[in-house]
Parts: C-alpha cells; sequence; structure tokens
C-alpha cells in the first residue's frame, strides 16, 4: 500500500492554535511510512517571512495560497490539489475550514475532514448554513476537545461523524519537573496568553488585588503577545489596583517551560476555549492549576482532584482559590502531582498524533490499497 496523502490547510497568522497543531501533524508525519504530509498556509498580512524561511529550512513540505480574499484562495488551493492529489484534505479552524473544503469539493479530492479549534467562532447565520451544507461533504468533523464537539453538535454536525481528538502538548520539556520539587518553587502565579478579547487577564488582576487585601502579596507574570490595544487597558488595571510592582508584562518570551518549573502556581482565565494549551503545560510542568469553567476548559481536569475551576468573570472566586492554594501548600501539591500525571497519560502530541493518522488511515487507506 502506497502511503496516505493528506494536505494541511489552515491560517498562516501562527497566533492560534489551529496552525501549530496542523504544523505538529505535519511534522510527525514527515517520519512516518504510512503519510505523506503537506502544509498549505492561507497567506495573512502579518504571517512572518522569517517563520515560512525556517520552516522551509527545516524540510517541512509547505506551500502558501493568497489570504486576501476566499475567491482567490479556493482557485489556488486546487490547483495545489490538483498537483499533490491527497488522498486526505483537513481543512483547520474558521473561516479556513469553508474554503478549504470548498477547494476540495472542486478538485474532487477524494476524503474531507474538518478540524475545528474553538468552542466559540464569528459565525454567521449565512456562514453557518454553509457549515451545515458542507458538513453532508465531509467524511469527519473533528473538534480538538469534547467541549468543542458538544459545541459542533449543538451547531448540527451529524453525530455519527462527529467526533473529539484532544490536543496534545509537547512533554519533552517537562519530563525533569521532579527535579524542581513544589516546595521549592517560587509561591507565585503564571498565567500564559496572549492578550485579547478572549482572555480574562482582568478577573485575575482583581484577584490579585483581593488577596492583597487578605495579606497575600503574590507575584504574578503574564507573559505572550497579542494587540497593545488589549494589553494597555490592563497596565493601567494593575496600576489602578496598586498591584503594579507585583505583575509582570513580559510579552513573547521563549522560556515558557523553565517559568512554570520555577513557579508553583498556573492559571487560565479565559471567557472561551477550544483546548487550553497553556494549561496543559501548567499540569505537565507541576504547577497546581486554576481554570475558567468554560467549554473545553472543564474537561481537562478533575476539579479538586487534579486542579480547580471557578466561575467565568468571578475575581472573587479566583482569589479564593488562589487563597486556597497558597494557604494549604500540601493540598497543592498533591493536586500539582495528579495534574501532571493526567497531562502525560492523556495529552501528550504523540497519542493526539497517533489518533489522526489512524483517522487518516481508516479514510484514505482504502483509496490506496
Amino acid at each position: 500500500m502506497s502511503r496516505v496523502r493528506v494536505l494541511h490547510f489552515v491560517t498562516g497568522g501562527f497566533s492560534g492554535g489551529a496552525t501549530q497543531v496542523a504544523l505538529q501533524l505535519v511534522n510527525a508525519a514527515r517520519s512516518s511510512e504510512v503519510i505523506e504530509p503537506l502544509l498549505v498556509l492561507r497567506r495573512k498580512r502579518h504571517t512572518p517571512k522569517a517563520r515560512l524561511d525556517a520552516l522551509r529550512g527545516e524540510g517541512v513540505p509547505l506551500r502558501l495560497v493568497p489570504g486576501w480574499s476566499h475567491l482567490a484562495t479556493i482557485p489556488a488551493l486546487v490547483r495545489i490539489c490538483r498537483e499533490f492529489q491527497p488522498d486526505v484534505l483537513v481543512a483547520h479552524g474558521f473561516s479556513e475550514h469553508l474554503w478549504g473544503r470548498y477547494a476540495g469539493l472542486l478538485a474532487k479530492v477524494p476524503h474531507l475532514v474538518h478540524v475545528e479549534h474553538n468552542t466559540r467562532e464569528r459565525y454567521t447565520g449565512w456562514r453557518r448554513a454553509q457549515t451545515r451544507w458542507l458538513a453532508r461533504r465531509t467524511d469527519r468533523i473533528v473538534g480538538c476537545s469534547e467541549g468543542v464537539r458538544q459545541a459542533l453538535l449543538a451547531m448540527g454536525m451529524p453525530p455519527e461523524r462527529t467526533l473529539a481528538i484532544p490536543n496534545g502538548i509537547n512533554l519533552a520539556p517537562f519530563v525533569d519537573a521532579d527535579a524542581h520539587p513544589f516546595a521549592a518553587r517560587t509561591q507565585g502565579i503564571v498565567m500564559v496568553a496572549r492578550f485579547s478579547r478572549q482572555k480574562d487577564h482582568a478577573s485575575l488582576l482583581r484577584a490579585l488585588a483581593l488577596l492583597r487585601q487578605r495579606g497575600l502579596r503574590v507575584p504574578l507574570q503574564l507573559p505572550g503577545g497579542g494587540k497593545a490595544l488589549h494589553r494597555a487597558p490592563l497596565e493601567k488595571l494593575a496600576a489602578q489596583l496598586g498591584i503594579t510592582e507585583q505583575v509582570q508584562f513580559p510579552g513573547i518570551v521563549n522560556d515558557v517551560p523553565q517559568r512554570l518549573l520555577s513557579h508553583q502556581i498556573c492559571v487560565l482565565s479565559t471567557h472561551y476555549e477550544g483546548m487550553p494549551l497553556a494549561l496543559l503545560e501548567g499540569m505537565a510542568a507541576g504547577c497546581a492549576v486554576i481554570g475558567s469553567a468554560v467549554p473545553g476548559v472543564r474537561e481537562v481536569f478533575a476539579d479538586g482532584e487534579e486542579g480547580l475551576l471557578v466561575p467565568e468573570s468571578d475575581p472573587e472566586a479566583l482569589a479564593n482559590a488562589l487563597e486556597r492554594l497558597l494557604r494549604h501548600p500540601q493540598d497543592a501539591a498533591r493536586m500539582a502531582a495528579k495534574g501532571r500525571q493526567a497531562a502525560f497519560e492523556r495529552y501528550g502530541r504523540a497519542l493526539m498524533n497517533q489518533r489522526y493518522e489512524a483517522l487518516f488511515l481508516e479514510l484514505g487507506g482504502s483509496t490506496n490499497a
């Protein structure tokens, strides 16, 4: 049997999880004896040329299509499909899953897969109707978490073809977490997240101010990129709350694993998620984790056992959870250990790769038999 050709189509913005997952699947398949991959990026105005050059230098099979209009994207992707002749076209994320599948249908690709990476997207009525029409012509619809799968079902996706394949993280940077004992770490908080409407940094800052009133002055690091229009109000809020000296805004950093391994607590305060990779990394690093109880987060760990869940946009509840971890370090260490075990058992990239490879072979294997 010849290798199954799999084309992954995704945004070239690089800021979201969809591109990272597609790239990981392509890289995993490069060493596979059964999958031949191709990554196709929809060029954005901010697609970094240096990043593209680096990927090509690493040997990633990569093509670009224009992104200024879907009327330009679709025919360019059709041409690539006719050249590469994929057995399976995987269209990742919104709105690329629309244009990718239209191109796949026009190019007569045998099998189409739609991967949804968030529980909340900017669906208009017209785009929701297109998604339902395309679903009838799509072999599998994949949510990157059980929360996303439930959101897809609520949107009318066919249950018999809609499944969840949880995203996975690179566990290698965290294999020596035991060399960083919980008690020896900084009694502080890290939240790794881009500054955007989706993330709820403000509730965390307000929770930190409440802790200060209770006699707990805790350092907080907020590494992440994003637009200044989202970050600047948070810096102003920290000043208004009187906690500026406790909060660091280091921007985009390259040492996230080291920061997590040196801190006791990892928080993800958010309004919605697909699969919270930053929280999974906190678990793998052996941090005690706290997450907003929204779809995509609340399915990740057992509340009270592997971490703590708090209501969305509730600074007081978040402060209470943080105070519990800070005042009861043995309880926090116990949850951290269980969370780390869960991350290694359920959320490694290898397991994600295996599940996707099995899906691609199931769909494309008969074509190449």
